[in-house]
C-alpha cells in the first residue's frame, strides 16, 4: 500500500510459486514485519522502471543471493529494464543478478530461449500472465519512449475441475475406488456392473473458470485516456461493451496509479466496465494511517517517545493529500482503499474475494503506553527523571576549556566528561539537529532501517550522510509528508560513504522527488559526494530518468584536494583563511588521510567552487572526506561549522561533527575526530565478536568507543548495529560515560549533548525484558558488507 512506509507492491502467492509485482522501497521491511518469506520468489514483474517501482529491487536481489536463490528469479518489465540492470551491475555482484525479460509487445509472458531454463517454460503452471502495454494517449508508436510505457498485467488462474458426483458414479456401476481418481483425472473407465464406458463428463460437474486479476499502473491522465480505448482488454469487460462469447469474468482489479488519476471521471468510467469485480486502490494516499505498516517499529518508537520525548518526538502520521478512505468508495459497490495488509483469496473458490479476517484493531499510542506501564511500572518514575535532565542548568553558556587563539587552538582536548567544548558556548537550538533515519546494517529489519543520517540546519538548509533504502519513508514518518518534502527540497548536498547497497540505494528516490518538487522553480542540481563507483551507477541510471544532480568524488574533498584547490585559487585569497581550518580539522594527518585526486579538471574545480558556496550558505566552512578501513573507496567525513560571534564580539569556534562510515578502528578516524563535538561511529558487532568484526572490516562497540576516547571527542554516538540486535545492542556500562546509542527516528539537538550519556540507563530499563536476539524473525541474512 502507498503509505508513509511503503510504495505499492502486489504479491501473488501459490503453494509452489511466488510473484511480486513492483518492488518499491520498503518491500523487504514490510515482508519481515508480516512474516512473508521472500526466499521462494520466482518472478518479479515491473509495471514501469522508475524509482517508485524498483527502489527495493537492489536490496531484494542481494538478499535473495544471500539465501542462495537469486539465480532462479526472472524479472519482467518494459524495454528500458535493461538500463536498470546495467546500472545495478556497478554495485551488485554478478551472482546476485538474475534473468531479465523485456516486454516489447502485448501478449502472454514468455521466457527468452537463450536462458536455457528448462524449468521456466512450465513455470507458469498455476497461472497465465499476460502483459498489455499502455502508452500515453495521442502519441504515435514510433515516438513513444520506453520510460512512457506502463505494463498492465492480467493474471488468469487455471480453471478448477468440476465436482465429482459419487452418486452418478454409483448409478453407472463404478465400484472400484481407484476408478474414481481416474475419472477426476480426465480418463474414461469401464463400468464394473454395466457393459458401458463411463466418461469424466458423466460424473463430473462443469469446470469452474479460474479467477482473473488485473494489475493496472496508470501513472498519468494521458495514460488513463488511452486505457479507455485499449482493445486488448475488451474480453475482460463485463458490461455491454463486451460482445464476444469469450468474455471472461474479472474478480479483482488492483489499481497502482496515483489518486489524482484514478479519481478522474474517465478512469471511473473505465472501472465501471468491470461490474462484477472488486477494486483495490493500492496507490491511494491515506489521510490518516491508523494502522502503520511497520507496527513493530511504531510500537518501539512510541515507547521511546513516552520515556524521552526530547529525543524521540512523536511520529507524524498525517498526510498532506486529502484523500480520505471514504473518498475511495465512488460509483462502485466493491471499491476498497485499505490501511491494512489487503489479502484477496483466489483459491479455494468457496473463499474467493477480499479476506477481511485480518483487519487489525487500530494501533493507538495510548494502548501502547498502557501496555508499557503494566510491563514496567518503574517507567513512570524513569520518565520523570529523564524530564528533569533537561531542566538542570548547564554550563554551556561558559567555556570550560582554555581558549587562546580562535584560528589555531580550536580543538583543545576535553578535560573530562562534565566539561563542555568551547563550540557549545551560547549554542542555539536552531543551529543543528541530527535525526537518525536508519541505524541498522546490511538490510532493513522490523526495528531498524539501513543507514541514513539527516542533518537539519534549520533556516540554513539540510544534508544527508548516507542514504539507505527507505530513507524517504523514514523522513515522512518523522516529519510528515510536507516536512519530508521540505527537507528534500532544501538539501544542500548528499554525502555517501561507500558503494555498499545499504548506504546508498535510497538516493535515487530522494533525487527524483527533489527533481519533481523543484520542477519549474529556478535551482541548481544537487551535489552528491560519493565514491567513483557510485558515479558509474548514477550515470547509468540517468539513462532511465533525470536525477538533476552533479557528482563529486569523495577524493576531491579530502584535505589535500581542498589544499590544492585553495592553492589554485590563491588569487582569490582563499588560502590564508582555509589553511587554519584544515589545521583545526586534521592536525598531523597521515599519508592515507591525504589520499586525493589532482584538481586539474576544470569541471571538478568549478564544482568545488559551487560546493564551497553551498556549504557557506548552510553555515558550514567545509566538508572533508577521509579514507577509512572497510572496502575500496570507503570514507568517513568531517562537517565543520563556521565560527560565530557572540553579543560581546567574542569569536566562538564552530562545532565539528565526524561520521566514520563503515570502518575498522583506524588512525584516520581518530585524527579526524580530535576535539569533535560529536563522533558518530559504527558499532556493528558486540565486543565478543571481534573476530567477525575484523573479518568484515567493521567495529565492535568497545572499539568504537575507544576511537572516540582516543580522539577526546565530546560525545560518541553509536550506530550501524547488526540486525542480530534488533532493539538494543550489548553494552559495556564502564565505557558509556560519554556515549549514546542511536535508534531509528532519534533526534538529537546539539544543545542537548550534555545529557545524552545520562539517558542510557533509562533506555536499558525500557528494554530490560527484551531478548538481544528477536526469535520472531524467521531468518536474518547479513551480507558481507
Amino acid at each position: 500500500m502507498d503509505t508513509h512506509d511503503t510504495m505499492p507492491s502486489v504479491l501473488l502467492f501459490f503453494d509452489k510459486q511466488r510473484f511480486i509485482f513492483n518492488a518499491g522501497e520498503g518491500l523487504q521491511r514490510f515482508c519481515t514485519e508480516h512474516k512473508i518469506k521472500l526466499s521462494k520468489i520466482d518472478h518479479i514483474c515491473l509495471s514501469r522502471v522508475c524509482s517508485e517501482t524498483v527502489g527495493g529491487l537492489p536490496g531484494l536481489l542481494l538478499t535473495l543471493a544471500g539465501m542462495g536463490d537469486g539465480l532462479s528469479v526472472n524479472i519482467w518489465g518494459p524495454s528500458n529494464l535493461n538500463l536498470l540492470v546495467d546500472a545495478m551491475k556497478c554495485f551488485i555482484p554478478h551472482h546476485a543478478m538474475v534473468h531479465t525479460n523485456l516486454i516489447s509487445h502485448t501478449g502472454p509472458l514468455q521466457v527468452d530461449s537463450f536462458h536455457n531454463c528448462a524449468s521456466v517454460a512450465s513455470n507458469f503452471k498455476d497461472v497465465k500472465i499476460s502483459a498489455i502495454l499502455l502508452q500515453p494517449n495521442g502519441v504515435e508508436d514510433s515516438d513513444v519512449k520506453p520510460s512512457d510505457v506502463s505494463v498492465i498485467y492480467v493474471c488468469e488462474l487455471n480453471e478448477s475441475k468440476g465436482k465429482f458426483h459419487k452418486e452418478k458414479a454409483d448409478a453407472l456401476g463404478i465400484k472400484v475406488k481407484t476408478k474414481f481418481r481416474e475419472l477426476t483425472e480426465g480418463k474414461s473407465v469401464k463400468s464394473d456392473l454395466l457393459d458401458i464406458t463411463v466418461h469424466p463428463s458423466d460424473v463430473m460437474g462443469a469446470p469452474v473458470p479460474g479467477p482473473v486479476v488485473i494489475i493496472v499502473d496508470c501513472p498519468t491522465d494521458s495514460h488513463a485516456q488511452k486505457l479507455t480505448s485499449t482493445q486488448s482488454l475488451n474480453d475482460y469487460y463485463s458490461d455491454s461493451s463486451c460482445q464476444s462469447q469469450s468474455c471472461k469474468i474479472v474478480n479483482c482489479v488492483i489499481h497502482l496509479g496515483p489518486a489524482s488519476v484514478v479519481s478522474s471521471s474517465h478512469y471511473k468510467k473505465w472501472m465501471n466496465k468491470f461490474s462484477s469485480a472488486q477494486h483495490v486502490m493500492a496507490g491511494y494516499a491515506m489521510n490518516k494511517v491508523q494502522n502503520p505498516i511497520l507496527k513493530s517499529s511504531a510500537r518501539i518508537t512510541t515507547r521511546l517517545s513516552y520515556l524521552c520525548p526530547q529525543l524521540f518526538p512523536l511520529m507524524s502520521s498525517t498526510s498532506d493529500h486529502d484523500f480520505t478512505q471514504e473518498a475511495c468508495f465512488f460509483m462502485l459497490d466493491e471499491v476498497y482503499s485499505l490501511d491494512w495488509r489487503p489479502l484477496f483469496i483466489l483459491r479455494p473458490h468457496a473463499r474467493l474475494g477480499l479476506d477481511r479476517s485480518d483487519v487489525p484493531s487500530p494501533l493507538a499510542a495510548s494502548a501502547v503506553i498502557d501496555e508499557l506501564l503494566l510491563e514496567i511500572p518503574d517507567i513512570i518514575d524513569a520518565t520523570q527523571h529523564v524530564s528533569q535532565l533537561w531542566q538542570k542548568p548547564t554550563a554551556t553558556n561558559k567555556c570550560a576549556i582554555s581558549f587562546q587563539d580562535s584560528k589555531g587552538l580550536i580543538d583543545e582536548p576535553i578535560l573530562d566528561e562534565n566539561s563542555h567544548p568551547c563550540c557549545l558556548e551560547n549554542i542555539r537550538r536552531d543551529d543543528l539537529e541530527i535525526t537518525f533515519l536508519g541505524t541498522g546494517s546490511s538490510q532493513p529489519s522490523k526495528y531498524r532501517n539501513v543507514t541514513a543520517i539527516y542533518f537539519n540546519l534549520f533556516s540554513n538548509g539540510s544534508l544527508l550522510l548516507d542514504c539507505g533504502e527507505g530513507t524517504l519513508a523514514q523522513l515522512k514518518r518523522r516529519y510528515g509528508s510536507e516536512g519530508a518534502e521540505n527537507a528534500v527540497r532544501h538539501l544542500a548536498c548528499v554525502w555517501i560513504s561507500h558503494i555498499h547497497a545499504d548506504h546508498h540505494v535510497g538516493l535515487v528516490r530522494i533525487l527524483t522527488l527533489r527533481r519533481d518538487l523543484l520542477k519549474g522553480v529556478p535551482h541548481d542540481p544537487l551535489i552528491v559526494i560519493g565514491p567513483s563507483h557510485l558515479n558509474l551507477f548514477l550515470d547509468a541510471y540517468q539513462r532511465l530518468e533525470d536525477l538533476d544532480m552533479q557528482f563529486l568524488d569523495n577524493k576531491s574533498t579530502t584535505v589535500t584536494s581542498w589544499e590544492t584547490f585553495n592553492f589554485d585559487n590563491e588569487s582569490n585569497k582563499t588560502i590564508t583563511s582555509t589553511s587554519c581550518l584544515e589545521e583545526s580539522c586534521l592536525q598531523g594527518s597521515s599519508k592515507r588521510m591525504k589520499l586525493s585526486i589532482p584538481i586539474d579538471n576544470v569541471a571538478t574545480s568549478a564544482l568545488l567552487t559551487r560546493l564551497k558556496k553551498v556549504l557557506n550558505k548552510a553555515g558550514l566552512e567545509r566538508i572533508i572526506s577521509f579514507p577509512v578501513v572497510h572496502c575500496p573507496e570507503a570514507f568517513g567525513v568531517i562537517l565543520k561549522a563556521a565560527d560565530r560571534i557572540n553579543s560581546v564580539g567574542k569569536v566562538i569556534p564552530g562545532w565539528k561533527v565526524v561520521y566514520s562510515g563503515d570502518t575498522r578502528p583506524c588512525s584516520e578516524t581518530i585524527e579526524a575526530s580530535e576535539g569533535a563535538a560529536i563522533l558518530i561511529h559504527e558499532a556493528t558487532f558486540e565486543d565478543g565478536m571481534a573476530g567477525e568484526a575484523i573479518a568484515k572490516n567493521h567495529s565492535t562497540t568497545k572499539e568504537a568507543i575507544d576511537v572516540g576516547n582516543s580522539a577526546d571527542a565530546y560525545r560518541i554516538i553509536l550506530t550501524h548495529f547488526s540486525q542480530r540486535y534488533p532493539k538494543i545492542p550489548v553494552l559495556d556500562e564502564l565505557s558509556m560515560h560519554k556515549t549514546c546509542i542511536a535508534f531509528d527516528l532519534m533526534t538529537i539537538n546539539i544543545a542537548d549533548l550534555h545529557v545524552l550519556p545520562e539517558v542510557i540507563p533509562y533506555l536499558k530499563l525500557l528494554f530490560r525484558t527484551e531478548m538481544l536476539i528477536d526469535d520472531s524473525d524467521d531468518h536474518i541474512v547479513e551480507a558481507d558488507l
